[in-house]
């Protein structure tokens, strides 16, 4: 079984050079990551890893304008080759001076675009979540989606969870001490997918370090351990729960010797 990257940022150039790209790509196909998505946070961001996921086998994009732009964007989108979702999308407090009704209007614009094109949404929710969840309960048809690096209370995970949400675990889970997921159970796994949001939120063992897609395979293992399971039966469920909900196809075979590799 193999490992997907479901949130990283490998196509923007202000974080990795090309060559570096290419160099974590290679790394992450021989710790097992086979499939990667490039999330747009801008309508040129978007773009940008629109064009690089048709020069590289196994790599899908989103469209989206992260709700820090609000302000200013742009939606101009259609259905397109390695189109995966609309995101990341969502609400964003966390910082003074934000425009609570801009981000507001962005919102339902994105899941309106959603919606026209059958697509679900990796939404972006920090210190926000009331007003989020207002907001799509008024979209009935959006299809089963995602809440990216998720890192607010018990109370809204288990909400999250009974909405049909599933959970975007990363890097943050290893090592800050998340309350939300303290009494976490097995049956998480069924609710879960598998991010990086590199080149941010590095995991153990590697902080300190940039982020990058082949560190998917030690937030797996931080989980199996998490919750005393096999590193494969984490591998399994994750991938099939990103496939589902992406409706990503069968990855190309893997390089000679390529394997899920756990630390």
């Amino acid at each position: 079984m193999y490992l997907i990257d479901t949130h990283c940022h490998l196509h923007d150039r202000e974080f990795f050079s090309e060559e570096q790209a290419e160099k974590m790509l290679e790394n992450a196909h021989a710790r097992g990551v086979r499939q990667v998505i490039c999330i747009g946070t801008s309508h040129q961001d978007s773009l940008n890893a629109s064009a690089f996921a048709e020069s590289h086998q196994d790599v899908f994009w989103t469209y989206g304008t992260h709700p820090e732009a609000s302000n200013d964007y742009e939606i101009n989108c259609k259905k397109s080759k390695g189109l995966v979702a609309i995101g990341e999308v969502g609400l964003d407090y966390h910082y003074p001076g934000y425009d609570r009704d801009e981000q507001i209007r962005l919102l339902e614009e994105s899941i309106d675009l959603a919606i026209k094109l059958s697509l679900p949404c990796s939404f972006h929710v920090r210190d926000a979540m009331s007003d989020f969840f207002s907001v799509v309960k008024n979209f009935p048809k959006l299809k089963p989606s995602v809440l990216h690096s998720f890192s607010d209370t018990k109370e809204n995970l288990e909400y999250a969870l009974e909405n049909g949400f599933y959970i975007g675990v990363n890097g943050l889970i290893t090592f800050a001490g998340l309350d939300c997921f303290k009494q976490t159970t097995p049956d998480f796994l069924d609710h879960c997918i598998l991010e990086t949001d590199a080149p941010f939120l590095t995991p153990e063992p590697n902080r300190g370090k940039i982020n990058e897609p082949g560190n998917i395979a030690d937030i797996a293992t931080w989980l199996s351990r998490k919750l005393g399971v096999s590193e494969p039966e984490v591998a399994e469920k994750t991938t099939n729960n990103a496939r589902k909900i992406y409706h990503l196809p069968n990855p190309e075979p893997a390089e000679p010797g390529a394997r899920a590799e756990f630390s």
